[in-house]
């Protein structure tokens, strides 16, 4: 079924990441406008830091009894629209066929597995289909075309030029950006995942597809972000279909992650395109071994 409350817990992830910072408990009123939520969230959110542990809360009393530990912030599926839903439900489906062209994938089967209306998948299909990577057949089904050679080469080329602006973007917003304190969240959840890579390495795709978002979604533009769409699915979900290797090539991307993370940090412009680069220079290599040629 599709996530539901998935503002209290971005909500209550961000809260996390704010008093981990701090080290303090802001007032209701200030963590409300903090994290732009209203008075009734916030007081889901101190009743759910009551239930961890987290603090102790009896009314306008309230005190730290603990750091957030990664454990503790809900999951980025819970946290996702339900247009990320669909994207990641969508993408899981071809994955288990096998991403061969002339796969078929049904709109109403699709729906069900989700838990939600046909209307917002065959949206979302369409929205896809755009790209030439399906294509719609009779009764609700729709055929996987492949994604070739030539596709992912024309992806990766449209990547750098949109990333490069963004992350530009992003090196340049004021200090008390929000986005500011969503970096230094991922920058933790990079961390964790790389202390424990031996078990978490296949959580990376999902971890990767957030942080580019963000980055992305720091340009403000709508052009950019709308398109982006498209290359977030394939690039995430590319881990996933060569599976050699896995364990080395997601830790070096997590390592290049954090080196990225850090340049943004810096808000130097060429130490940021520098990091970008590198970062999609390898992703590139990545992306082009996981793709099967036809005579392969």
């Amino acid at each position: 079924m599709a996530k539901q409350n998935t503002v209290f817990k971005d909500a209550f992830n961000r809260c996390l990441t704010l008093i981990a910072e701090t080290e303090a408990l802001p007032s209701e009123l200030e963590l409300g406008t903090s994290l732009g939520v209203s008075r009734t969230t916030v007081r889901a959110i101190l009743a759910r830091l009551k239930e961890l542990e987290i603090i102790a809360w009896d009314k306008r009393t309230k005190a730290m009894l603990r750091a957030p530990q990664p454990s503790d912030f809900f999951s980025a599926e819970e946290t996702s629209s339900l247009a990320e839903i669909i994207e990641r439900s969508f993408m899981r489906r071809i994955l288990a066929g096998g991403a061969e062209p002339g796969m078929q994938i049904n709109e109403l089967e699709l729906a069900r597995d989700i838990g939600t209306g046909t209307t917002s998948v065959r949206e979302f299909l369409i929205r896809f289909s755009r790209f030439g990577l399906i294509e719609k057949r009779p009764n609700s089904h729709w055929v996987l075309k492949g994604f070739t050679r030539d596709f992912a080469l024309e992806l990766t080329e449209i990547r750098e030029m949109f990333e490069l602006r963004s992350a530009a973007g992003f090196a340049a917003l004021p200090g008390d950006h929000p986005a500011w304190r969503d970096l230094d969240e991922m920058e933790v959840l990079h961390r964790d995942m790389l202390a424990n890579i031996d078990t978490r390495y296949r959580d990376f795709s999902e971890l990767d597809e957030r942080f580019h978002l963000l980055v992305h979604r720091s340009s403000s533009n709508r052009f950019i972000i709308d398109f982006y769409d498209i290359i977030t699915i394939v690039f995430h979900y590319h881990y996933q279909w060569n599976k050699a290797n896995d364990r080395e090539r997601n830790a070096r991307a997590v390592e290049e992650h954090l080196d990225y993370i850090a340049a943004l940090k810096t808000r130097d412009p060429a130490t940021v395109a520098h990091a970008c680069r590198q970062h999609l220079r390898s992703a590139r290599e990545t992306l082009l071994q996981s793709i099967q040629q036809p005579d392969a």
